[in-house]
């Protein structure tokens, strides 16, 4: 074959095939489909503007991921590339973007209802200002609270002594007392000094004073430190016939104590411990005797000196109870009494208690021990026995309070042979309010004494009651009635009294 035949031949062929090829192109293009497993949105053109349809917030609107590509147009090429392979997955979840499974927000037609408000907090009620307490004297940041009360009465036995010849008589008694408060924003000053005299119309020699006071101060050295001063006075007078003044005497002898003391209180947490000691005084006035005589009582006049440790505990705010240790000693000025005894003594005390509140209605403190006294006259046995205090305050309502008081304690004597007394006294006040300014009171006292190792024992019986009608903060009046009564082993001594008085009391 020549050359050119093979030319020919060559070029024929090459344009059959070349006429094969475009044929089936132009066959793929029109029949055959894009692969499936290649995703929709490949060369897609965006589709065409819809207006979209309002949503409404409804489980049935919400379509599943097949019905929301279902209808969907797109220009990409339907037809199947050479040699593709068959879909992994089904066609129709392939080209489901994340932005398609939202959930369309509902359509919020309201605000929720807003939510109820909380209870109010309860309040603590406040104090009712009593509108005829006594408003008091500023001096400075001292406030000071005077008083002054005149009565008249009368008393059916003055002396207080027995048989038929008791001298009764009418009395005028003039009271006057102040109260100290300080209004210091740290430290404390506060205190009560009470005195009074009573005179009687018939019977002169049974005219006698009385007082009774104290003052305390307590400087705050530290947070948890406190110092405590405290100083005291009494004056009394003693009852003729009494077993310790068993001489026909005139009027009735003074009795004056006084004293004072210092400590410190540290509180370690919970727990509170205080160190106090105390130095207090005793005199007695000397007795005049109906023959003129003068009885000298001071083989009575003593010192007593005494050291006291305690510690409480604070098992809750409201109460804390403590043990307590003390010891002291008695120094008499004379040491040797008038019946020839050496009454000095010493002596050691325990003690267990709690003070309390509860609810702010009950409040107080209660303890209770025992005591041992030991004399420095051989003669005289040591004197042992219970002691104890009680103070416990009870309001049941706004309108009544209920006040109990007791104590027990040893004394001293001057009756030969006899160690020492032994000395139980209780008393109890109910006051109860008819009106803001009208209060009823009725009170009574039991007091026992025993005279260790003479079989000689006093009772004392006291009740009454009294009245006081408040006018202004100024002035109030009141009234009272009082009946006495002692019951005693000794002969001769028993008495009895009934006292009513009424006065006029001014306040400032």
């Amino acid at each position: 074959m020549s050359g050119r035949a093979k030319t020919l031949l060559l070029s024929g062929v090459a344009m059959a095939g070349l006429a094969l090829a475009a044929t089936s192109a132009a066959a793929q293009q029109s029949g055959a489909r894009l692969r499936s497993t290649v995703p929709v949105y490949v060369a897609q053109q965006p589709p065409p503007d819809v207006p979209a349809a309002p949503l409404v917030a409804t489980s049935e609107a919400i379509p599943g991921p097949v019905g929301m590509i279902r209808n969907q147009t797109s220009v990409i090429s339907r037809r199947a590339p050479p040699r593709a392979s068959r879909p992994v997955q089904a066609p129709a979840l392939r080209g489901v973007t994340q932005r398609q499974f939202r959930a369309p927000q509902a359509v919020v037609t309201r605000l929720p209802p807003p939510p109820e408000p909380p209870p109010p907090p309860r309040r603590r009620a406040a104090l009712v200002e009593d509108p005829y307490a006594p408003l008091g004297l500023r001096l400075g940041n001292v406030v000071l609270k005077p008083a002054i009360t005149n009565s008249v009465g009368y008393d059916t036995n003055p002396e207080r002594i027995s048989g038929p010849d008791r001298n009764s008589s009418g009395f005028r008694r003039h009271d006057g007392e102040v109260e100290v408060q300080s209004d210091w924003n740290v430290h404390e000053l506060r205190g009560k000094l009470r005195g009074g005299y009573v005179e009687y119309f018939r019977n002169n020699e049974a005219s006698r004073p009385d007082a009774e006071g104290n003052l305390d101060l307590r400087l705050d050295a530290a947070r948890d430190t406190r110092i405590l001063l405290e100083t005291r006075v009494k004056l009394d007078t003693q009852r003729p016939g009494s077993p310790d003044l068993n001489y026909p005497v005139v009027g009735r002898p003074a009795v004056y104590q006084y004293g004072t003391s210092a400590g410190v209180t540290h509180d370690l947490n919970r727990l509170q411990m205080t160190l106090r000691g105390s130095v207090d005084r005793a005199d007695y006035e000397d007795a005049r005797l109906v023959s003129g005589a003068i009885l000298s009582q001071k083989d009575r006049n003593q010192m007593q000196y005494g050291l006291r440790l305690r510690a409480a505990y604070e098992l809750t705010p409201g109460i804390k109870p403590f043990v307590q240790g003390e010891i002291d000693a008695r120094d008499f000025d004379q040491a040797v009494d008038s019946n020839g005894y050496r009454r000095s003594s010493r002596g050691l005390t325990g003690r267990v208690g709690s003070t309390f509140e509860i609810s702010r209605q009950l409040t107080g403190e209660i303890s209770g021990g025992y005591q041992d006294r030991d004399y420095d006259d051989t003669r005289l046995k040591n004197l042992r026995g219970f002691v104890g205090d009680a103070a416990i305050l009870w309001s049941p309502t706004p309108l009544t309070t209920v006040t109990l008081r007791g104590t027990a304690d040893l004394g001293d004597t001057t009756i030969a042979g006899s160690s020492g007394t032994t000395a139980r006294r209780v008393a109890l006040e109910i006051a109860h309010a008819l009106r803001r300014n009208v209060v009823v009171t009725g009170f009574s006292t039991f007091g026992r004494t025993e005279y260790e190792g003479q079989g000689l024992r006093e009772d004392f019986i006291s009740i009454g009651a009294r009245i006081e009608y408040k006018l202004t903060r100024t002035f109030s009046v009141r009234a009272s009635f009082t009946n006495e009564r002692l019951i005693s082993t000794a002969q001769g001594s028993d008495y009895t009294a009934n006292v009513a008085q009424v006065g006029l009391r001014m306040q400032f």
